[in-house]
């Protein structure tokens, strides 16, 4: 496939603001794409040259090093390539002017394929060492002698991580199934294959090559991270285990990092939420691991949590935090020791426990984990007394835990990779009829302020996250809890994710005076949630017209840094709070 035709599409994909168009798009391109050189269209698509959970390095040119290959690939001076950027405000829009001003003409031009600019970009993010950047440099010149100016615009964005196309993973996905089954009803299958390998371009190559059985067949893989399960929340332990229908199991739910351990022998990866490849910021989890997990390969969750070096007690998410981090790391690991606390067991020695029911899987993780005083099983309680329960609750929040998650004990109990279900419900002590426990919105949009907020945002516009639609929905304009300081670097903080207009996966009937590429998550927290005629989040659901807001939302200072924009709080979420919130008001 020439590289032109990717081009092209994104062209396409930047000019239309429907999702549904979007997907029809994508699917074109991806019927045109041959089954092997899928995979590479897909991650080009994403922005990226590997899924992210491999570890790679990035491709690593940043902008003003991108403006001198730009020069030196036009014969341009690079005063006038310094000033048509700060003309445009876009490496793409400078790269794709430049060509069409070019100085040099190439003899040996030859059209550009998506397998060489893969490759180039491939070998541009592996150079390292002593005249990486003059390396990384010569070859983007390379790629941009034999691009025409509407290639240079996503080379160039491409390169210094910019390209954006507002292409979320369901959206693929709708797009693969459209492309190759006919219909998007499909997705359920490949979303389901997508949950257990957390990789794209696989399930797409396998879609491409094999057909939809063979993307049914597809297990998990140890070193591919499988996409976490999630909770839903309720405000009782009576509800809970109503709900539950009295077949549960509390355990003890804490403030820490989630993540996901993958072993095979001594080789140990260690995944985020975000399914980031983190193991390097734990090398204490990765030994401790090593030690005692007796399983030759294993895929065990849990959550490390920063403990008082003195006295061993749990200590906030905010001194766990230290620990992320490049550099310093051995520092960082005496500074803020952590204890490792496990709480499932997805994969033993060949044997896939997804589909099995979450008491099988709590006897196999008990079965190959060989338990310290710093490596250990998260506390549970089997019960469906729901006095019982507030005791097990009181008791967690005494020991510096955050409540507890209940989980269904019945037989179809299984894990719900990459799904918030019903299996799963937290219970946290700020659950009451009042909104008190926060929730995780995605910025979208932002307001000037005025008076003493002049220069920057006097408020930001936030949303949920609706999963089965793709789509961002507003839920409420946040101006409060900011600091000075906060509010002065807001502008130059979201600067990167900034556009020209509403993001195709926003759903806002507010007009804006920023838009942003749904990217960045904030913690807020809010009065109570009401219904709105302006807010979009669960619009129509509870009342025809209007929509759920968050009264008197505030920012927490918690930018949610551990989480994507699908990982923020979901429509049906603020949706179950709602309603909660009424059957508190009405006891």
């Amino acid at each position: 496939m020439l590289y032109a035709e990717l081009a092209e599409t994104y062209e396409r994909l930047e000019a239309t603001t429907k999702r549904l168009e979007m997907i029809s798009i994508l699917a074109e391109l991806f019927k045109d794409a041959k089954p092997e050189e899928l995979e590479k269209v897909i991650y080009l698509t994403q922005g990226k040259i590997h899924p992210d959970w491999m570890g790679e390095p990035e491709i690593g040119i940043a902008e003003k090093m991108a403006l001198e290959a730009i020069a030196r690939a036009t014969g341009l001076e690079r005063s006038d390539v310094d000033a048509m950027m700060a003309e445009e405000g876009d490496i793409g829009r400078v790269a794709e002017r430049a060509l069409s001003e070019k100085k040099i003409r190439s003899l040996f031009y030859k059209p550009l394929t998506v397998e060489e600019v893969y490759e180039t970009l491939d070998a541009i993010a592996k150079e390292s060492g002593k005249g990486s950047a003059g390396r990384k440099i010569e070859r983007f010149i390379g790629l941009l002698a034999n691009a025409t100016p509407r290639e240079a615009r996503y080379l160039a964005r491409t390169v210094v991580g910019t390209l954006r196309l507002g292409v979320g993973d369901m959206t693929i996905l709708d797009a693969l199934a459209l492309a190759y089954t006919g219909s998007t009803e499909s997705r359920p299958k490949l979303e389901r294959a997508y949950n257990l390998t957390s990789d794209l371009g696989y399930i797409a190559r396998i879609l491409a090559e094999k057909g939809l059985e063979a993307v049914s067949q597809v297990k998990v893989v140890v070193g591919k991270p499988i996409r976490m399960m999630l909770a839903q929340r309720l405000s009782t332990p009576e509800e809970i285990v109503d709900k539950l229908e009295g077949r549960c199991a509390a355990e003890y739910k804490l403030d820490g990092e989630r993540f996901q351990i993958h072993k095979k022998g001594d080789w140990i990866q260690i995944f985020s939420r975000r399914l980031e490849n983190i193991t390097h910021m734990y090398p204490d989890a990765v030994e401790m691991t090593k030690r005692h997990v007796k399983a030759e390969e294993a895929i065990i969750e849990g959550e490390a949590v920063a403990i008082d070096p003195e006295t061993g007690e749990l200590q906030p998410f905010q001194v766990l935090m230290h620990r992320r981090r490049k550099y310093g790391i051995e520092e960082m690991m005496e500074k803020y020791p952590i204890a490792v606390y496990l709480f499932d067991c997805l994969y033993v020695d060949g044997e896939d426990l997804t589909l099995k029911p979450y008491l099988e899987r709590r006897r196999r993780l008990e079965e190959i984990v060989e338990e310290t005083d710093r490596f250990k099983l998260v506390k549970a309680l089997r019960t469906s007394d729901p006095r019982e329960m507030e005791r097990f609750f009181e008791e967690a929040i005494a020991e510096g835990c955050e409540g507890l998650v209940v989980k269904s004990t019945s037989d179809e109990s299984i894990y719900r990779a990459g799904a918030r279900s019903w299996l799963w419900v937290k219970l946290k002590r700020s659950y009451q009829s009042k909104m008190v426990e926060p929730v995780d919105l995605v910025i979208v949009g932002a307001f000037y302020g005025r008076g003493k907020r002049a220069g920057t945002y006097g408020a930001l516009l936030a949303a949920a996250y609706d999963h089965e639609a793709d789509m961002f929905r507003t839920v409420c304009k946040v101006g409060s809890g900011f600091t000075d300081k906060d509010l002065a670097e807001l502008p130059e903080k979201l600067k990167e994710y900034q556009i020209e207009h509403k993001h195709p996966r926003v759903d806002a009937l507010l007009e804006a005076d920023v838009w942003f590429e749904p990217a960045v998550v904030i913690e807020v927290i809010g009065d109570e949630i009401t219904l709105s005629p302006t807010h979009t989040c669960a619009f129509n659901v509870i009342r025809e017209g209007s929509g759920l807001a968050i009264r008197f939302p505030r920012f927490t200072g918690r930018w949610r840094t551990d989480k994507g924009p699908e990982d923020a709080t979901r429509v049906k979420e603020i949706i179950d709070m709602y309603r909660a919130q009424l059957k508190a008001i009405t006891k």
